[in-house]
């Protein structure tokens, strides 16, 4: 495996290829018309955020603050005309404020753990880690379903992006498909990852029902020994089939939904080729794309780096684990820096709590090297 020296969390794709062709000028000057259109209606922060947005997305040298990339321009072709002022809003504040450590109210994304459990050991994961996946040690788990609607109560009408996956399988949740049911219609972009090994035809009905916006596969080799090599216990023929399933299914009871599937793999070696994944893939998903590799199998293990950038996840996503635990990053995934639990405070107050704030203090005075596993992490 090679070892990045940051892993930029910002845009961590290494590469990302769409089925689809939207050319970006057309997407900016919706925005713009749309915005022209019903500003009026907008409260002055709100104004003042899709402002800066299309002014930005507007300046021809912009590497540095608000862009549409791929994905982005995706999302937004999915999205009604009454949606995309709002997706805007919410999207800078995800992409830039990290940025600027600007904190809001609320975290621009949410991630919420329906399990910490996984039928798989990939290598690159902390899934491997017997400290973690040692049912004694108290870290595996699936939540309840009270706890989870009382989460989206909260997160509905104050966060927009929303992911169901983090340290283990979403699909090893026995009750993903109310979880699902009870997402529908709340969120402009809910996303679930997976490694569809666990898929059927009741949790494919679920997902096509409940509001899912992007669907992520996650697989990371066209071919069935090298897949196999890399997604230990996982198998890409039964991946494959239970792809072709969702597809069959989507087609015939669902062809007006405008999911967006993607196959997304890790990057750690020259065996992979993103020319044979596209080969692969191609007709069975939107998307397919590669992301960066951060050493995170062994966070607590590695030696300290010389890294003092602050992480920019600090501003950018808040973590909710399977018991209820609130975390800064998944690559704390023993939980070291946990501020609170959602069950002694909420979303808002843990977002802006103090111990939070301390572990941002810490890294913007360039001392990330005083938390552990922040010391030997290579996000930024």
């Amino acid at each position: 495996m090679t070892k990045t020296t940051t892993y930029n969390k910002h845009n961590s794709f290494l590469t990302i290829r769409s089925n689809k062709t939207v050319d970006e000028g057309l997407i900016v000057k919706l925005i713009k018309d749309i915005y022209n259109n019903n500003k009026h209606l907008l409260s002055e922060y709100e104004n003042q955020i899709i402002l800066k947005a299309i002014n930005e997305l507007q300046e021809k040298d912009n590497h540095n603050n608000f862009c549409l990339t791929q994905n982005v321009i995706d999302e937004i072709t999915s999205l009604d005309d009454d949606e995309i002022l709002r997706y805007i809003f919410h999207r800078y504040r995800y992409e830039v404020f990290p940025k600027k450590k600007i904190l809001d109210s609320y975290p621009p994304y949410l991630q919420i753990e329906p399990s910490s459990i996984c039928n798989y050991r990939c290598v690159f994961c902390f899934m491997t880690d017997p400290s973690f996946n040692n049912k004694k040690k108290g870290h595996m788990g699936a939540m309840k379903l009270e706890l989870f609607k009382d989460i989206i109560d909260q997160a509905e009408k104050n966060i927009e992006f929303i992911s169901l996956a983090s340290r283990g399988e979403p699909m090893a949740c026995k009750d993903i498909d109310q979880m699902l049911k009870y997402c529908n219609g709340k969120f402009l972009n809910l996303k679930i990852n997976t490694n569809a090994s666990l898929l059927n035809e009741k949790k494919i009905h679920s997902i096509l029902e409940g509001g899912v916006k992007t669907l992520v596969y996650s697989a990371d080799a066209a071919d069935k020994d090298l897949y196999a090599k890399l997604r230990v216990n996982g198998k890409l023929e039964t991946v494959l089939k239970n792809v072709e399933l969702f597809n069959n299914i989507k087609e015939k009871h669902y062809p007006k939904s405008k999911i967006i599937t993607r196959v997304s793999g890790v990057k750690i070696s020259e065996e992979q080729k993103i020319d044979d994944m596209l080969s692969l893939w191609k007709d069975l998903v939107d998307q397919v794309a590669f992301v960066e590799y951060n050493p995170w199998e062994n966070s607590y293990d590695k030696e300290p780096n010389e890294i003092t950038e602050p992480c920019s996840d600090l501003w950018r996503r808040m973590f909710v684990w399977w018991d209820g635990l609130i975390n800064p990053c998944d690559v704390d995934y023993k939980s070291v820096l946990s501020p609170t639990n959602i069950l002694k405070s909420d979303l808002k107050n843990a977002w802006t709590s103090e111990k939070y704030q301390k572990l941002r203090d810490l890294h913007l005075n360039e001392n990330r090297k005083k938390l552990t596993p922040c010391n030997a992490c290579h996000v930024i």
